[in-house]
């Protein structure tokens, strides 16, 4: 779809890249020549990640672990990024974190668990990024990874969806303040792309393709079609798109709405299960993080 090199001579950051959607698309940004930085909290898995993505595709991928909810790591990062490297020229802020629960289950640790990594961190690494590129006069696209529920709100994820919608309404609100810089803001709100991670916190015990059906193109998504998105926002040739969230689902939110719904129906005894499940997952990724 693509010509080879588009990206040549772009510095982007990928937050949340060293592994599943995150991963995916600075897979993508490296095959098509970007010099790729990927960030997130596990260090070790950083750096497998970068390692394999450069022994398929060449290029450049340079890692650094930071906990995106601690401000002033973020913009050490980035203070790093520009001095040793360099202006960024494009960032996609993907990492985040969800899980479901019944809301009125959540602990106030559970909902800063979410708000911290989605709300404020996506904040914090905008923010480090956008006033060094209006210092210095230099453009830049942001890409942020969103949801649906966006626009829907939706149930049992609600630390998510209120934290993803206030992403929303900062890409709007930061096209209209920073485009008077070169300075790009817009979003994707991907449906069901199977992910790990994802699955085993989402849907625990099953995957995404169980309600494919529900889906209008009666499929979960193909990682190359996000890739294409992805790359298609931060090419240039589309300069004048900007503060725009953008669906790819399938059709899934226009036909469904809300996500989870079906949730309704969960016994005590099924969410018990499934918190038990969930919290497997969560203590795997600790260990990896401290490995």
């Amino acid at each position: 779809m693509f010509k080879d090199r588009l990206l040549a001579g772009k510095r982007i950051l990928v937050t949340g890249g060293g592994t599943g959607l995150g991963k995916e698309i600075a897979e993508r940004y490296l095959a098509l020549g970007a010099e790729v930085w990927i960030a997130g909290r596990r260090g070790p898995m950083l750096e497998a990640t970068a390692g394999d993505l450069m022994a398929r595709h060449g290029g450049s991928v340079r890692t650094h672990a930071v906990d995106i909810r601690d401000a002033q790591a973020v913009d050490a990062m980035i203070e790093r990024i520009w001095t040793e490297a360099g202006p960024l020229t494009g960032l996609v802020n993907n990492a985040a974190g969800n899980f479901i629960s019944p809301t009125k289950d959540l602990t106030p640790n559970g909902f800063n668990a979410i708000a911290n990594i989605v709300f404020h961190g996506t904040f914090y690494v905008t923010h480090a990024v956008g006033r060094r590129w209006i210092a210095g006069g230099h453009k830049g696209s942001v890409i942020s990874i969103l949801v649906t529920w966006v626009w829907t709100g939706s149930p049992y994820v609600v630390p998510s969806a209120m934290s993803k919608a206030g992403l929303h309404v900062m890409t709007k609100s930061l096209a209209v303040e920073w485009g008077r810089y070169g300075i790009r803001l817009n979003a994707i709100a991907p449906g069901p792309f199977p992910t790990e991670g994802a699955a085993k916190r989402l849907v625990p015990g099953g995957s995404f393709e169980d309600n494919a059906a529900t889906i209008p193109m009666r499929r979960v998504g193909e990682m190359p079609e996000l890739q294409n998105l992805a790359t298609f926002l931060m090419a240039d040739g589309c300069d004048w798109l900007t503060g725009e969230t953008i669906a790819i689902d399938g059709g899934g939110y226009l036909a469904n709405g809300a996500s989870f719904t079906a949730l309704d129906n969960v016994s005590d005894n099924e969410w018990e299960g499934m918190r038990a499940m969930i919290k497997a997952q969560n203590d795997m990724d600790r260990a990896g993080r401290t490995a």
